[in-house]
């Protein structure tokens, strides 16, 4: 396989010096500097081609290299030719940085030297046309070069990056001879392993994408990720992301690598940190111009990235910060740089799917050597919903001008002026909606948009004359929150809705993404192709639907590793959960419960699909089962807490042990209690997402698109819910307990059909006395 290199990629790397300035917030994502680009590039002449993909082959070390890139603009006739290169941004052409006009223009000069290999010209003429979002300024700057110059500086770019690019192809040749003999990382597969493997396999080999449910135990990680290893020893992809949810999964992903490191293989892998979490503590409250972690952080760059590329392999957050801190770089964007050469980054959702905080260096254009595995999709149906909606209220107003009266400067007066405006949109909203207390719409809140957009032109230019203090900060956060809302505001179609809420003086406006399966599908055709999996995927055209694969897929499912008799599902037909009905279940809930711990001392979870629901029985039951201890999740919980939590549930207890969860929450999916630290699980109703406009937006949406609006907003959300939490108690092939459902739903089949295979063989139980006797005889079997 042919190692290609971006142009952007060169030209940054060769020519970036000087500070790291962080990048300016800017109202511009990657979808709406593509319509811009459309929309500059649809008033050229006819003789002008758009996005045309020029490339040259490069031998260094006996490797070839293709140098590639896709010009905006290229218009030829017989007199000369001319390239045009269109850059996007809220900052004013004349306050950009002497390095950022070196690097556009160092883009647009390997675009020339590329034209001019290929045509039959001596110079080339070369414009670079800024477009300035906030007040849609257009700024056209052009040069000559002739051949010999842009020939001259092309070579001395590659010369440069000769160092690097052999460095790559000495790395890619280890990887790829590490991974010819590398053996699986156990002694044998589990049921199902080997197949999971397979299908991974073909599908990075076909570039197809594969949404799979492997049920709990499975070894889902493993699997995954050495199939994908293999492919890349095969040169069939260049660089694997293995994205993830939850922090607890990305550990998974390194111990993976670490153990197939243990059997020889050299790989390149990092785990990205979230920039909050990862920045050290003494550059909190510093100004970029006053952080010795960015100051000259480029000059420092390169021997930092030939150190930790020389000395590591897997570099985990650790790593980063030790190689961070020896050479004084931003742990952050140090880990960012690293990735560039690395084969496997492990990282959460939000780098692919984001719009606001997606990797550019990776996902600014379709690039088939990346693929794609994607750990507990479930998660990812309302994670996107988040990732694409936005919300703004007028509460923080009413602060910001009280600190800014007491500054009497006219740069705090021109402060209120701005704010003034914004709440009087706010208050124009409030007056339009007279009495309603919420207000639903599926268009676009266009008016309060454009007065945003000119707050947050003001507020670019006026934080760049500010000193630190209490009222930048409470500004520099409301500002925040007004570009997300703008940046949103610029994907807004069919598949959103408005929603206004009024109580009192305080006016809240979101803009809720109901279905961002398309978006999904974009960021995934990112790739060459990509592997969704989860325990639960059922139903699989669900998930295909909601998560942007339903007509570019294909679907797998594997049976479970574990003896079915190991566990007994039992559902309770005289148990009623309903909102009306707890009132007069709670007795039967509390007896049912206690009749499963009495049968076996041992640690149990019970889940409930609220808080307020879970204080209600544990009250009950405590005054039931007084000599029981009793352990509740709480609202927030820590890493400390959750941990501190987790180790109670400790093997062979000598007393019996119950924690009370909430569906949904950090204990209900991705923690482990092994053999004898956890011998049940209650589940108490179906989980249904609480009653909401929200939720009944979507319901609607789904109505119209597919008649199936209940079950996407509530019933499949739910039993998701309860599927994830059933599955903490078999995690391995000595495990054994019972799984009991409290509540007559779950024995309809609206709701059996969507059991996993290793269901089928569920008890409905009738009476509390086959419940005990059904107990007792599970445990009485397996002893």
């Amino acid at each position: 396989m042919t190692t290609k290199i971006g142009i952007r990629q060169l030209v940054e790397f060769v020519l970036r010096k000087g500070d790291l300035v962080e990048t300016k917030n800017s109202q511009n994502t990657a979808l709406a500097g593509a319509r811009i680009h459309r929309k500059l590039q649809s008033h050229r002449p006819p003789d002008y081609e758009s996005e045309v993909y020029l490339k040259k082959a490069v031998t260094m070390n006996d490797q070839e290299y293709v140098i590639s890139g896709r010009a905006d603009g290229i218009q030829t006739s017989d007199d000369g030719a001319l390239i045009e290169e269109i850059k996007t941004s809220d900052q004013s052409y004349e306050d950009l940085t002497e390095n950022t006009n070196d690097l556009y223009w160092g883009q647009v000069k390997v675009y020339g030297y590329l034209l001019l290999q290929d045509e039959d010209y001596q110079e080339v003429t070369l414009q670079l046309t800024y477009f300035q979002v906030t007040n849609e300024k257009i700024t056209r700057v052009k040069k000559a070069f002739s051949k010999a110059q842009l020939t001259k500086f092309f070579n001395k770019l590659i010369d440069e990056y000769e160092y690097w690019l052999k460095l790559r192809t000495d790395m890619r040749k280890t990887r790829n001879e590490s991974i010819k003999n590398l053996p699986f990382p156990f002694s044998e597969f589990r049921t199902g392993q080997h197949e999971l493997a397979g299908a991974v396999y073909k599908t990075i080999y076909l570039q197809k994408r594969l949404f799979v449910e492997a049920p709990t135990g499975t070894g889902k990680t493993i699997s995954t990720i050495f199939p994908a290893v293999k492919a890349m020893g095969k040169d069939m992809i260049e660089r694997l992301f293995y994205l993830t949810a939850k922090q607890s999964t990305r550990h998974v992903a390194e111990e993976a690598i670490q153990m197939m490191e243990e059997d020889g293989l050299h790989i390149k892998s990092i785990t990205l940190t979230a920039k909050e979490q990862i920045k050290f503590a003494e550059e909190q409250d510093l100004l970029p111009e006053e952080n010795p972690y960015m100051i000259g952080y480029y000059d420092r760059l390169k021997p930092a990235l030939k150190d930790i590329l020389t000395h590591e392999d897997v570099l985990t957050r650790p790593v980063i910060e030790r190689y961070a801190r020896k050479h004084t770089l931003d742990p952050f964007e140090f880990s960012l740089d690293t990735s560039l050469f690395c084969d496997v980054i492990i990282c959460d959702y939000n780098y692919l799917f984001d719009p606001l905080v997606y990797l550019q260096r990776f996902f600014t254009e379709s690039d088939p050597d990346n693929f794609f595995l994607i750990d507990e999709a479930h998660n990812l149906v309302s994670r996107s919903r988040d990732m694409y909606s936005a919300e703004i209220s007028n509460q923080p107003i009413a602060n910001l001008l009280r600190l800014a009266k007491k500054d009497k400067t006219q740069a705090s007066e021109n402060l209120q002026k701005q704010l003034k405006k914004v709440n009087r949109c706010f208050k124009q909203i409030t007056d339009d909606l007279e009495d309603q207390d919420e207000y639903i719409t599926d268009e676009a809140p266009e008016k309060l948009l454009k007065v945003f957009r000119k707050f947050d032109e003001f507020i670019t230019d006026w934080m760049q004359q500010q000193k630190p203090s209490e009222l930048t900060k409470a500004v520099q956060d409301y500002f925040f929150n007004c570009l997300t809302f703008v940046k949103i505001g610029n994907l807004y179609n069919d598949t959103y809705h408005t929603r206004i809420i009024l109580d009192g003086n305080l006016v809240v406006v979101k803009q809720l993404c109901l279905d961002p399966s398309d978006f999904l599908d974009n960021s995934m055709k990112l790739g060459s192709g990509a592997v969704l999996f989860s325990a639960t995927l059922t139903p699989m055209d669900y998930y295909q639907n909601v998560l942007g694969g339903i007509d570019n897929s294909l679907a797998y499912r594997l049976p479970s590793p574990f003896p079915p008799q190991n566990q007994d599902i039992l559902v309770t037909q005289y148990i009623q959960t309903t909102y009306s009905q707890r009132k007069y279940s709670e007795s039967s809930i509390v007896s049912s419960l206690k009749t499963m711990i009495e049968a076996k001392t041992g640690n149990y979870l019970f889940f409930f699909p609220s808080y307020g629901y879970l204080r209600q029985i544990e009250d009950a039951f405590e005054k039931t089962c007084p000599d029981v201890r009793i352990i509740e999740q709480q609202n927030e919980m820590d890493g400390i807490a959750r941990q501190q939590f987790l180790e109670q549930f400790r093997v062979d207890p000598k007393e019996t042990l119950v924690g009370f969860c909430v569906l949904g929450g950090i204990f209900s999916e991705g923690i482990d209690l092994n053999g004898t630290r956890l011998i049940g699980v209650g589940i108490v109703s179906v989980g249904l997402p609480g009653l909401s406009s929200e939720n009944n937006l979507i319901r609607n949406y789904y109505d119209q698109d597919n008649g199936q609006g209940f079950a996407y907003a509530y019933q499949l959300p739910g039993m998701n819910n309860v599927l994830q939490a059933a599955g903490r108690l078999i995690r391995s092939n000595k495990d054994v307990g019972i799984i009991l459902l409290l509540d007559q739903r779950f024995a309809n089949t609206r709701y059996t059909t969507l059991f996993p295979d290793h269901w089928q063989n569920y008890k409905k139980i009738r009476s509390l006395p086959q419940l005990k006797e059904t107990i007792e005889g599970f445990w009485e079997n397996l002893d």
